[in-house]
């Protein structure tokens, strides 16, 4: 998970604080000392750490901190402030052209994920009610422009190619062409990754710039290639001119120093987060709520966009009326677990509730959770469909069927129905709360 290992060490030092009645400035500066090496552990850029625990420290030994009935959670707002503005204080929108077609150019280096990139942003677009064209312009790469259309096809885009034996420059120039008299009102170029020192590929860069006039220069830079990462993105901006970035592979660096660094070397924002494989996981960068995860404080804003886009509504009303009524049967468990998996690894979810972080996860670190989803789901689906039904009937020659159908013990069949029975229960409890009180019992995300 992005952050995993700043985000632990940020909240030991917090701990500490909020266990003082009141702070010194030798407790500011020792607190300073743990923040600047874990940021540094995350591979952020020195100077940037430096600057950030300079300006945090300036602040929190003022008498708005000294002065206050709770100085360690003043500490904390400090920090969260500085760390949203490092990150860009607000969220990066794509601007679009007040004529279409609007042509973004996708740049960066080879193996950074352009191209999926590339056809994720075209789909979320499509999604959005434009009519985007992807451009094969990367005429280098054997089975580059076979892997854009193939990227184009899983999202239902059309791509713009001429072979691999017309320039870059020319392909680009035809495709905004097409695209006007397709009328297609997004254009998105891909072109060929390239190492920010080779001279002649920079120039066609430029070239195809100067010829379409792109609307915003957009560049991938891989996460986990850490502080290469700002390397890349500074010598591309300086050689280029870039609009923002998207930074891809985030779900895979625990660390996440470049996302902290690339805002404040580049001066240009962080526009998409890569977070996974799917379309839906390229997500737009709020920097303020990437500074909530970060301190534990929790992404339910996140957290609630994912639902609304992957859930099924109507189910969720029906598992409310069921849960309403009684009616939860092992059926519905497997639905609800099954829509539950749509929204991604079950400790990326927890990672985005208030105060999760704050507790020992180390526990889901032992516990693959998302292969336990896996095991309850293969024992349910290994009975009958009266059996899911009604539990209740579930005998020792049944539960042995079962347990010999999904390659599990009895003893983990009889763990699920116990399982369900207390959730039941819970169920029952909470509708007696909230019995006459409309709207009150309702599903997550509802």
């Amino acid at each position: 998970m992005a952050f995993e290992n700043l985000s632990n060490k940020l909240q030991d030092v917090f701990k500490q604080l909020r266990g003082k009645g009141k702070l010194t400035e030798s407790d500011v500066k020792a607190a300073m000392r743990e923040v600047k090496l874990a940021l540094l552990e995350a591979d952020v850029n020195f100077k940037i750490v430096k600057q950030f625990v300079n300006k945090v420290s300036e602040r929190a030994v003022g008498s708005e901190v000294m002065e206050s009935l709770t100085p360690g959670q003043q500490v904390i707002k400090i920090v969260n402030e500085e760390l949203v503005a490092l990150m860009g204080s607000t969220q990066s929108k794509l601007t679009f052209a007040s004529k279409p077609p609007t042509v973004y150019m996708m740049v960066g280096l080879q193996g950074a994920g352009k191209t999926t990139s590339s056809g994720k942003l075209a789909g979320l677009l499509k999604k959005e009610g434009r009519k985007p064209l992807l451009v094969a312009c990367d005429v280098y790469r054997p089975a580059a422009i076979k892997q854009l259309q193939v990227v184009g096809q899983n999202y239902g885009v059309p791509v713009f190619s001429l072979g691999d034996q017309v320039s870059p420059v020319e392909i680009a120039k035809q495709a905004v062409e097409f695209a006007k008299k397709e009328h297609h009102d997004v254009v998105l170029i891909d072109t060929a990754g390239r190492l920010h020192i080779n001279e002649a590929l920079m120039e066609e860069l430029q070239q195809i710039k100067a010829e379409v006039r792109p609307q915003e220069i957009l560049l991938v830079v891989d996460a986990m290639t850490g502080q290469d990462a700002v390397t890349v993105a500074d010598s591309f901006n300086t050689q280029l001119g870039v609009d923002g970035i998207i930074m891809t592979k985030l779900d895979g660096d625990a660390r996440g120093g470049a996302a902290l660094s690339v805002r404040s070397v580049t001066n240009k924002p962080i526009k998409y987060i890569g977070m996974g494989e799917k379309m839906e996981d390229l997500e737009p960068f709020y920097p303020d709520r990437m500074a909530s995860r970060i301190l534990g404080m929790g992404d339910v804003l996140s957290l609630i966009e994912k639902a609304q886009m992957n859930l099924d509504e109507q189910l969720a009303r029906d598992m409310e009326k069921k849960m309403r009524e009684n009616d939860f049967t092992l059926e519905d468990f497997l639905t609800q677990m099954q829509q539950v998996k749509k929204l991604g690894p079950i400790k990326d979810l927890i990672g985005m509730l208030p105060g999760m972080n704050q507790l020992n996860l180390d526990a889901l670190n032992n516990v693959d959770t998302d292969k336990e989803m896996r095991r309850l789901e293969a024992i349910i689906q290994s009975m009958t469909p009266q059996e899911r039904r009604n539990p209740s009937i579930l005998n020792g020659p049944r539960k042995k069927r079962i347990a010999q159908g999904c390659g599990r013990s009895i003893a983990d069949v009889n763990r699920l129905l116990k399982q369900f029975e207390e959730m039941r229960k819970m169920m029952k409890q909470m509708n007696t709360l909230t019995k006459g009180k409309k709207g009150k019992f309702k599903l997550p995300f509802m």
